[in-house]
């Protein structure tokens, strides 16, 4: 039987990156939380909006730079590199001065690296500059996530899932728009008017966060050395066994990101502007999952979920990859979408049942690579065979996460 959805968040919601004060403060009023919350969602979605429109003119710039497949997935790993980096510094960064304000930095940053990509004429160059991208990208993602689990926590209820719908919302029609402006306008004009609406936006939306911000909770310290004590042998390679989950499903979303609009324009001769609709489609279709994710679990349970997402995601980018038509491909990315859409926030619960705070932190980092190495990979494996055989890796890793989530089975009733 399913637990009652506030029942998780209650044991093991994580509460990090907290300002340095502990102070006691009032408990704020919801009034208050709903601001904060809907100023939140707009971050998510500018944020995924702000993706997209950088990925839908990944074609374009690779042309302009004439980079071959390897040497754009060399420049891809700029974005994982500056991420990396910034994962790191940025909870310290908000243990000091708060996830709202860092939020609100990452933002301006992200406006001002965005710009930078068309500014670039080869591989190296865009590398360097996508570092700066990838640090903005990095910071921001995990300083409104910092965010969003406070005001999760605050409220009670586990609305954690429509932040990340705003998030393929915000990719959705991110996409869209660029597959409309892509035949009129060039990358430089596209991507430095995106840089001058998140700026905008960020202005209009920060004053929220910087005089709204969310209390943590009073809670008791643990036990000295509680915290840092080593996970049990079998409770942390469960732990590992969920990240791995994860680890799967933000491959296919990064791989599908950067690469389905290149391989629908270079192996089925779409215009840009159809290329483009590829990971509008597939945004779209992880929405929809997402919102009705809930219902999904309440009705088929955490395995159900897991194994038949999973299987889903490997046939549809099986379609997506292989199809010889352009119409049967963007099918394909719509089904890997809904496939893949709950199979992250089930592994990170999971673990998190498991170990708290701990094991949603493992289960989030191992996903993040995934999002992050996705690219480069199928850069590199695109030279060695084709786009289209590489692309085929997603849906393996697809099927690997359902297996996982059918062998752990035993563990989810436990």
């Amino acid at each position: 039987m399913c637990r009652s959805p506030r029942t998780p968040y209650a044991h093991f919601v994580p509460l990090i990156n907290k300002t340095g004060s502990t102070a006691p403060r009032s408990a704020p009023s919801p009034s208050s939380l709903s601001v904060l919350r809907r100023a939140l969602t707009v971050f998510f979605a500018l944020d995924g909006f702000v993706f997209a429109g950088w990925v839908v003119r990944i074609p374009a710039i690779k042309e302009q730079t004439q980079a071959s497949a390897s040497g754009l997935g060399m420049a891809l790993l700029g974005v994982s590199a500056g991420a990396v980096v910034t994962m790191t510094l940025t909870g310290r960064l908000c243990r000091r001065h708060g996830s709202g304000p860092v939020t609100v930095a990452g933002a301006l940053l992200l406006a001002f690296g965005v710009t930078l990509p068309p500014l670039t004429h080869s591989a190296l160059t865009l590398g360097l500059v996508l570092l700066v991208f990838g640090a903005a990208y990095g910071g921001i993602n995990v300083a409104m996530n910092s965010a969003a689990v406070d005001v999760v926590a605050a409220l009670g209820r586990p609305v954690m899932p429509t932040f990340h719908a705003a998030f393929s919302l915000g990719g959705m029609v991110g996409a869209g728009l660029g597959g409309i402006v892509a035949g009129h306008l060039s990358p430089t004009w596209h991507l430095l008017l995106l840089g001058a609406v998140t700026l905008l936006v960020t202005l209009a939306t920060a004053p929220v966060l910087l005089r709204h911000p969310v209390p943590a909770p009073v809670r008791p310290e643990p036990a000295e050395g509680a915290a840092t004590a080593p996970l049990a042998g079998r409770a942390r390679a469960l732990v590992a066994v969920f990240g791995l989950i994860a680890f799967c499903t933000a491959y296919g979303e990064g791989a599908l990101a950067d690469w389905g609009a290149l391989h629908l324009q270079q192996d089925l001769a779409a215009r840009p502007g159809t290329a483009a609709a590829g990971y509008a489609v597939f945004a779209l279709a992880m929405t929809v999952g997402r919102l009705s994710g809930t219902a999904l679990l309440e009705r088929a349970g955490r395995t159900a979920t897991l194994v038949g997402g999973g299987i889903v995601a490997a046939a549809g980018m099986l379609v997506g990859a292989l199809a010889p038509s352009l119409w049967a491909a963007l099918l394909g990315f719509a089904v890997t979408g809904l496939g893949l859409a709950n199979l992250f926030p089930v592994a990170v619960e999971r673990a998190g049942a498991l170990t708290g705070p701990s094991g949603v932190a493992a289960a989030s980092t191992l996903g993040y690579g995934g999002m992050l190495l996705g690219p480069p990979a199928i850069g590199f494996m695109a030279d060695w065979v084709s786009l289209p055989a590489a692309l085929v890796s997603v849906a393996v890793l697809a099927g690997l996460a359902a297996g996982v989530g059918w062998g752990t089975r035993g563990a989810a009733r436990a």
